[in-house]
């Protein structure tokens, strides 16, 4: 079954310069980092840190679970999809424009 996401709250998610590097940090971890970890890796405190996972986690872009008394984050890059194929309306828009250009262009050349 597929997840339909938000693409407001993806956007919104990735707005913030903070959780964009978060998730950048996970994606380049390849595998789940505590809330530890991940808030030595900032200037943030661990509840902003948290408040930040937690609207990523929202847009579905971070899923977290508990093990043991420690919490842990992973990156599921799944909605970005939707982004993609909201921008491959745009790129085939510019696509025809800079063709018609082109062509454009070699008839005149």
């Amino acid at each position: 079954m597929s997840k339909k996401y938000s693409i407001d709250k993806i956007f919104k998610a990735l707005a913030d310069a903070n959780r964009r590097e978060i998730f950048h940090l996970l994606v380049v971890a390849t595998s789940a980092l505590s809330l530890t970890q991940i808030t030595a890796e900032f200037d943030i405190s661990r509840q902003g840190i948290t408040k930040h996972i937690k609207l990523m986690e929202d847009a579905g872009l971070i899923q977290t679970h508990n093990k043991g008394r420690e919490r842990f984050c992973e990156v599921d890059p799944t909605p970005l999809n939707e982004i993609k194929d909201w921008l491959a309306v745009y790129d085939k828009f510019w696509d025809d424009k800079l063709k018609s250009l082109g062509d454009f262009l070699d008839k005149k050349a």
